[in-house]
């Protein structure tokens, strides 16, 4: 479903739930924009599930060495955000 609107934090929120489900003891409702993911519970396999969740929802491509990059929810919804962008002026 591609979309105009901006890939936000909820919308990270919903797929890393929906693909790899929370740690016992972390709260993903809470300020969690900056905080790194491996503290969040997640790591390189929930990451490349969730990407894959995010590309087919949106019908994108995200490069791996900038989803890899993306240590923090922040990092990753800029990666998204630019090729959502990119995409919709293609």
């Amino acid at each position: 479903m591609p979309t105009s609107s901006p890939f936000t934090l909820d919308d990270l929120r919903r797929i890393l739930l929906e693909g790899a489900g929370a740690e016992d003891g972390v709260d993903l409702t809470g300020d969690i924009i900056d905080t790194e993911f491996t503290a969040l519970g997640y790591d390189s396999l929930a990451l490349l599930e969730t990407s894959g969740r995010i590309e087919r929802e949106y019908d994108i491509s995200l490069d791996d060495s900038a989803v890899a990059d993306a240590a923090t929810p922040r990092g990753l919804i800029d990666t998204v955000n630019t090729q959502l962008s990119a995409a919709s002026n293609a």
